[in-house]
């Protein structure tokens, strides 16, 4: 069984910083791309940032310079260093993993449960 678990949200004033962390354990054998998304209140969920195996990176232009991605392999976990916060950065963030769990032959979406980032003005 796979799971994959977001932590590190929070309140935070605005140009603060906050580090989330997404790990995925259980029976994996190898993880592709990582991305995180967040969703604000009555919006749709939005690709902020992600991550491919080789380490190449891609962000949204909203928070281009101001968020960083990063994955530690080892751990199987990747970051998402957010400086600078905005009111605007509000949101729910989720973690997505594409991975190829053991004993299958094929790779599959697994989504965290979302941690709650709130920045105050």
């Amino acid at each position: 069984q796979v799971q994959v678990v977001e932590s590190g949200g929070g309140l935070v004033q605005a140009g603060g910083s906050l580090r989330l962390s997404c790990a995925a354990s259980g029976s994996i054998f190898t993880i592709n791309n990582i991305h995180w998304y967040r969703q604000a209140p009555g919006k749709q969920r939005e690709l902020v940032a992600r991550i491919s195996s080789g380490g190449t990176t891609d962000y949204a232009d909203s928070v281009k310079g101001r968020f960083t991605i990063y994955r530690d392999n080892a751990k199987n976990t990747v970051y998402l260093e957010m400086n600078s916060l905005k009111p605007e950065d509000t949101a729910v963030y989720y973690c997505n993993a594409v991975l190829r769990p053991r004993d299958t032959d094929s790779f599959a979406s697994y989504w965290g449960q979302g941690t709650q980032v709130t920045v105050s003005s």
